[in-house]
């Protein structure tokens, strides 16, 4: 179950209106490239780069193995996604045939036992390998509501759901929150070719650029 708190109240415009160069461009194939991680938790990079797979592909596309990118990345000095954000990505469309390349920002993690969440801050890029144009952009402040509510009620109830949403939060993995993140942001992005709606959703609502929610 999501529910999403809207940070503006702007008039909703239609994902053809919004991203109006992903249904000129068409993308059929994604490369994920390394986070950009900003945050002081250096192990986010690699974690969060594994969840991006699994949600472009729901979206319709083909995407290529994180694994197999990876090894290339590295092999080619471009493990540090930053130096490719505004720069060309010809050689990505070359090497591997990507229409477009799927950049993030990791812009805070944090996590709260007590309170019973897991907090990311992303921002999601996709860019055209042949035009170098941003298809897509958008970004999330989200926030993974982990928290166990007691069956019990009164004072002791509270006490064991306060000691079960810490347990639950300190185990919750990095991965699942961060795909979760993800599945919510991107939920606005044009489908691709394997999606029965693929050419089809361009009058379906746009999100907001910028959004924060709490996703269970």
């Amino acid at each position: 179950m999501v529910a999403a708190l809207a940070t503006s109240c702007s008039e909703t415009i239609s994902r053809g209106v919004q991203y109006p160069k992903m249904y000129e461009e068409k993308p059929l194939t994604i490369a994920v490239m390394p986070p950009i991680n900003q945050t002081q938790h250096v192990e986010a990079k690699d974690y969060f780069y594994t969840t991006l797979y699994a949600p472009l592909c729901e979206k319709g596309y083909y995407v290529y193995s994180p694994m197999m990118t990876m090894e290339m990345f590295q092999a080619e000095s471009a493990y540090d996604a930053e130096q490719f954000l505004e720069a060309d990505l010809s050689q990505f469309r070359n090497v591997l045939g990507a229409d477009a390349a799927m950049f993030t920002i990791i812009k805070s993690w944090k996590r709260s036992n007590v309170l019973g969440t897991l907090t990311a801050g992303v921002k999601y890029i996709l860019r055209s390998t042949k035009t170098g144009q941003t298809l897509y952009e958008r970004e999330g402040l989200i926030d993974v509501d982990t928290s166990v509510r007691s069956s019990s009620g009164g004072l002791l109830g509270s006490l064991v759901s306060l000691a079960a949403t810490a347990i639950n939060t300190a185990s919750t993995d990095k991965v699942v929150a961060g795909r979760k993140c993800t599945v919510f942001v991107l939920s606005d992005m044009p489908e691709g070719q394997y999606s029965p709606a693929f050419g089809k959703d361009q009058n379906m609502p746009a999100g907001k650029s910028y959004i924060k929610a709490t996703v269970k």
